[in-house]
């Protein structure tokens, strides 16, 4: 067994500790992931995302330079067991050094403000893949959420939450929370998709190498990518919407599109983006419910299309996949599920590995 995995929010939680007094390493923590667990599990490649929220993290440059220089650091401190990936040819090489391998991304394209300059300054320091967006509108295009509706769901919850339970109030409040909540969770972005400034830099990236995310992305943003692109793109933590309605996930539709384009999309392991669960139900998460997303994408896609995307210090933990040290516990449950050994290398490494070797 192999593991590469499209998505973590790690160096994003670590700097945060930092910033609070807290620190930890990289090497050994206390969140989802860390390279000795890594390293245990048989990991070859992570993508080490910087995060940036739009709305609290001040000016989008200065923060991803501030996350860059935290990386930096990581990687100097562990460069005995850890090294990056700037080119196809450097995932052997560390390797054959014995070394995991670290790709650095971005989450959230507003970083760039709009601006090629900046696009390109962030493939010099090592970028080889960028989510276009986050949960907010930026230069580049628009997401599905709308947090709007988020925050009307909140408040529905809140104030259904202070009802006294058994009364006819409380019965009404709770169904104007599960109303809010399935507006906000049901609710796709069909108009609102990349702008012209989103489409010159999504060209760009193509031209560099750098591959263009659309996790996070509006409905009507993924077509457009679809045509301003002519080489595979990803969705790096995305799952079937068929299976679970959560807008955050895929149609059918886009994933044979990005499938007919060599793509791949990474299983997301965020309970609630696996299974919907009425508001005020605890969503636990499973292994199960990571392979019926898989076995549909498989169904519609075809086994190419798979990959992983964790999203590891960006979700909730749960007791089937609690961190990188749940990935044999994921192998034996696709396993039981009905994948092949063949398949399971497919989805666990081979898939992204192959798109690596296209793009980079």
């Amino acid at each position: 067994m192999k593991v590469i995995d499209m998505h973590c929010d790690t160096i994003y939680r670590l700097l945060c500790l930092e910033e609070q007094g807290k620190p930890e390493s990289l090497r050994q923590n206390e969140g989802q992931l860390d390279l000795l667990r890594m390293r245990a599990s048989r990991y070859l490649i992570q993508n080490f995302a910087m995060f940036v929220e739009l709305d609290r993290d001040g000016d989008p440059w200065e923060r991803v330079c501030r996350l860059y220089r935290h990386y930096q650091m990581e990687l100097e401190r562990n460069r005995d067991i850890l090294a990056p990936v700037l080119c196809y040819g450097d995932i052997a090489a560390n390797e054959a050094a014995g070394k995991l391998s670290a790709m650095l991304t971005v989450e959230e394209g507003g970083v760039c403000k709009g601006e090629i300059g900046k696009l390109r300054r962030l493939y010099e320091m090592g970028v080889r893949m960028m989510t276009l967006t986050w949960n907010f509108p930026n230069e580049i295009g628009f997401p599905n959420f709308d947090l709007e509706l988020g925050k009307k769901a909140s408040e529905a919850k809140e104030s259904w939450e202070r009802c006294e339970q058994g009364t006819e109030e409380y019965g009404r409040k709770q169904q104007e929370a599960q109303a809010a909540f399935e507006a906000f969770n049901h609710t796709c972005n069909t108009v609102g998709g990349l702008t012209e400034k989103g489409k010159e830099l999504v060209a760009e990236m193509e031209r560099l190498g750098m591959i263009p995310d659309v996790s996070h992305l509006s409905d009507a943003g993924f077509y457009d990518v679809l045509a301003v692109t002519g080489k595979p793109f990803v969705a790096s933590h995305s799952n079937a919407r068929s299976v679970c309605p959560c807008v955050r996930n895929m149609t059918d539709d886009m994933i044979r599109k990005l499938a007919e384009r060599g793509g791949v999309m990474g299983l997301n392991y965020c309970a609630d983006f696996l299974e919907e669960k009425p508001v005020g139900v605890a969503n636990q998460g499973s292994v199960a419910a990571v392979a019926r997303h898989a076995r549909h994408i498989a169904n519609v896609g075809g086994m190419e299309i798979l990959g992983l995307g964790s999203d590891f210090d960006g979700i909730g933990a749960y007791e089937e996949i609690p961190g990188a040290q749940g990935m044999e516990a994921l192998w034996e449950g696709l396993r039981r599920a009905g994948f092949t050994e063949s398949q399971l290398d497919m989805i666990f490494y081979r898939n992204v590995l192959r798109l690596y070797k296209d793009i980079l």
